[in-house]
């Protein structure tokens, strides 16, 4: 048992991420843009579970909002936003809206809390395949994930012996985004499994990621085997 932060961890992925934690016996603090929200959420969660606001749209404010979370043994942070960008219709606002959530956003919230990271601390950061695999619409969202490559293994190296992994996960077909289309996505007939991922399977490989000592500056693709094809 310890104390995990999950940083978007009011809805989707990140909720279940923070209900595992809180059902194996951790303090958990998660966080929403709102924080009201947050509060909600984390009552409906239960156990040791605190709610706060996070918006890593302003990075500016990351230090106060994490000002109440004490010592920490796992954070992961999922926050995204989703955004179409392509070069012809580029927008600008959009793209910068994006780029400082989840780069300078993730790193303003690594460095408030890095001085509280008790032994044997582990940071997950999210990012996703659409590094590997562009599509009409990520410029992005492509190159935005392959920074997250480059945060966490820069990381890794400045806060050793802390562990510092990124977990990219392609389509996910129980989430809210993909739930209505999940046995008709075209990801499904490129895929080995001849299923998407589940939320349930993204959750499973956070934590082995979060807990196994040897796993450290490493990229985990979660796919079912789509960029075999």
């Amino acid at each position: 048992m310890g104390t995990t932060v999950v940083v978007g961890g009011s809805s989707g992925i990140g909720r279940l991420i923070a209900e595992r934690a809180t059902g194996r016996g951790d303090t958990v603090v998660l966080t929403s843009r709102d924080k009201g929200r947050a509060q909600v959420v984390a009552a409906e969660v239960g156990g040791a579970t605190t709610g706060i606001a996070l918006d890593l749209a302003d990075p500016a404010t990351i230090e106060a909002g994490l000002a109440e979370v004490g010592e920490v043994d796992h954070l992961v942070i999922t926050a995204i936003e989703q955004t179409t960008q392509n070069i012809r219709e580029f927008d600008i606002a959009g793209a910068i809206s994006s780029a400082t959530i989840k780069l300078v956003g993730y790193a303003e919230t690594v460095r408030v809390l890095h001085g509280r990271f008790r032994p044997g601390a582990s940071v997950v950061l999210f990012g996703g395949l659409a590094r590997e695999r562009p599509y009409p619409g990520s410029t992005m969202v492509t190159t935005i994930n392959a920074g997250v490559t480059g945060l966490m293994r820069t990381l890794a190296r400045e806060l050793a012996p802390v562990r510092v992994n990124a977990l990219h996960s392609g389509v996910v077909g129980d989430s809210p985004k993909w739930t209505e289309v999940k046995d008709t996505h075209p990801a499904v007939a490129r895929t080995p499994l001849g299923r998407l991922v589940t939320m349930e399977e993204v959750a499973d490989a956070t934590e082995f990621l979060l807990r196994n000592g040897g796993m450290n500056g490493h990229d985990l693709n979660i796919d079912g085997g789509w960029l075999l094809t």
